[in-house]
């Protein structure tokens, strides 16, 4: 499974409806089931994002489905980081030449 860090921000429909945000995050681990995609953890935030959230998938093809079908409702926009763990990373680093 590769991980991802979705660095979210509401659109202006998704802080008008914020109240919803409870029932949207179901549903969105819900979407995620249909596509593979498990979301780990979701944080709200502040600063340059709005909500940072963990999710892990077993292919690129499987969160981008997820993240279309996300976008397509309308109330988040995404920026997607992939992320590797510690053993990940020690792995890749003793392969550089």
């Amino acid at each position: 499974m590769s991980a991802y860090m979705l660095l979210c921000n509401f659109t202006d429909q998704g802080v008008r409806t914020i109240k919803e945000v409870p029932k949207r995050r179901a549903a969105a681990q819900e979407l995620g089931k249909k596509f593979g995609v498990d979301i780990k953890a979701g944080y709200l935030a502040i600063g340059a994002y709005d909500l940072i959230v963990h999710v892990e998938s077993a292919s690129d093809d499987a969160i981008a489905k997820f993240l279309l079908s996300l976008a397509s409702r309308g109330n988040v926009r995404t920026t997607t980081v992939k992320v590797f763990s510690p053993e990940e990373s020690d792995k890749i680093i003793a392969e550089v030449v």
